[in-house]
């Protein structure tokens, strides 16, 4: 049985906050408000206790290992403590893994969704957050000056988009169905410091730093919008105290980028030859282009990006060099 409660401050239910981008997200919570954080990992293999090490200790800080999707085990924690917020970046989120099993990817994004949508509004919680992808929406043609909305039609190529399309309408449901208060965020590609080496870009500078061929799908050209994730946690947390009942926000780094282009500026950054370049077989239903139109955000929100693409991927490359390798 579980029996962990935490202080009677604001409480907000992070899940998936040994991740990427939810332990980026907690750190600014953490540094920025007075609430009390609890977070839920089920610790796969992307998540990873140290990311947060440098706060273990602090005493508005409490970690719950379990998976979402366990109906009694998130009961009981929110029996337990008097929450105000749910944020939830629990997410399977590798392309290529989910075209190799997509029964995990539909189990956490999907089912563990529905369980904290309905637990949530059992529980009375003041707001719930979606964090999601500009996947969701499909691809956007290359050299074009076409970009996501908010409401450009969900059009997911991959099982790991269609699952987090599905929670993300399962949520946007529950605000015209039950008046559940929900706010839903999308965004570009993140990049930053304690992603898992599988994405591009720690794979890059992985490989780079070793002198190991780095692989590049297909031709190298298809084009994504980098946003930095301290920039995106920011839009997050904005969103999540100011944004309306039932919308959706788009967070995006106004910065496009071939991934060709992403390879040889790392490459160059760590003084390493183009020649590592080795180009294999594309991924099947490789989406061409991503772009985010974020003038939503910054209307409603009053965010915008601000971390410089020169600056942001030399301090993620220094940050791998010296600390992953």
């Amino acid at each position: 049985m579980l029996n962990i409660s935490v202080k009677n401050n604001t409480k907000i239910l992070v899940t998936g906050g040994c991740g990427f981008i939810g332990s980026h997200f907690i750190k600014h919570i953490l540094n920025t408000t007075d609430f009390d954080v609890i977070n839920i990992d089920n610790l796969t293999y992307a998540g990873n206790l140290d990311n947060l090490s440098d706060i273990i200790d602090t005493d508005r800080y409490t970690f719950v290992k379990t998976d979402i999707s366990d109906e009694d085990k998130m009961d009981r924690i929110f029996y337990l403590n008097d929450i105000t917020y749910v944020a939830n970046f629990a997410a399977e989120s590798h392309v290529d893994r989910s075209i190799k099993n997509p029964n995990i990817f539909a189990n956490t994004n999907i089912i563990g969704t529905t369980t904290l949508l309905n637990l949530a509004k059992e529980y009375k919680i003041k707001r719930y957050l979606q964090v999601s992808t500009d996947e969701v929406y499909g691809m956007l043609p290359l050299n074009s000056s076409e970009k996501f909305t908010e409401n450009t039609p969900l059009q997911p190529s991959s099982p790991y988009s269609a699952s987090k399309a599905a929670a993300d309408l399962l949520v946007l449901a529950n605000y015209h169905t039950y008046g559940q208060d929900v706010v839903v965020t999308r965004c570009s590609n993140n990049y930053g410091t304690h992603q898992y080496p599988e994405k591009l870009i720690p794979v890059i500078i992985t490989k780079a730093v070793q002198n190991l061929p780095i692989p590049v799908y297909g031709n190298g050209l298809n084009v994504r919008d980098w946003i930095h994730v301290e920039d995106h946690c920011k839009g997050i947390l904005k969103a999540l105290l100011n944004g309306e009942a039932g919308e959706v926000y788009n967070f995006g780094g106004n910065c496009e980028l071939t991934n060709i282009d992403v390879v040889k500026c790392i490459l160059d950054i760590v003084k390493m030859p183009h020649s590592l370049i080795n180009y294999v077989k594309d991924r099947p239903g490789h989406d061409l282009r991503y772009a985010i139109d974020y003038s939503k955000a910054k209307q409603k929100l009053g965010w915008e990006p601000k971390t410089l693409w020169t600056d942001g991927i030399r301090k993620t490359v220094d940050w791998y060099a010296n600390c992953w390798m």
